[in-house]
């Protein structure tokens, strides 16, 4: 699960599409290829976020890992059925 305080290289590891979404809000998240150094919340406060825009960052990310994880079991469900077909 995301929080304010996750290290940004570990947001960047373990949910790949956090960089997309933070870059179109503004939020630098990898210089040079690698993670920048610091959590999601310091990050954003960087850039001038609130501790409520911050909330709102968080939970739109963990809406959007529990729509990927849907996503990849449907997606793996699709394969075995497929597999099993053959």
């Amino acid at each position: 699960m995301i929080s304010k305080d996750i290290e940004i290289e570990e947001l960047v590891r373990t949910y790949p599409f956090s960089v997309k979404y933070l870059m179109e809000h503004g939020i630098r998240c990898i210089a040079c290829g690698e993670p920048i150094w610091g959590t999601l919340e310091e990050a954003a406060k960087e850039k001038g976020f609130n501790a409520i825009a911050i909330d709102q960052f968080v939970s739109e990310m963990n809406q959007i890992s529990q729509e990927e994880q849907k996503r990849k079991a449907n997606e793996s469900t699709h394969i075995q059925t497929d597999t099993l077909k053959l």
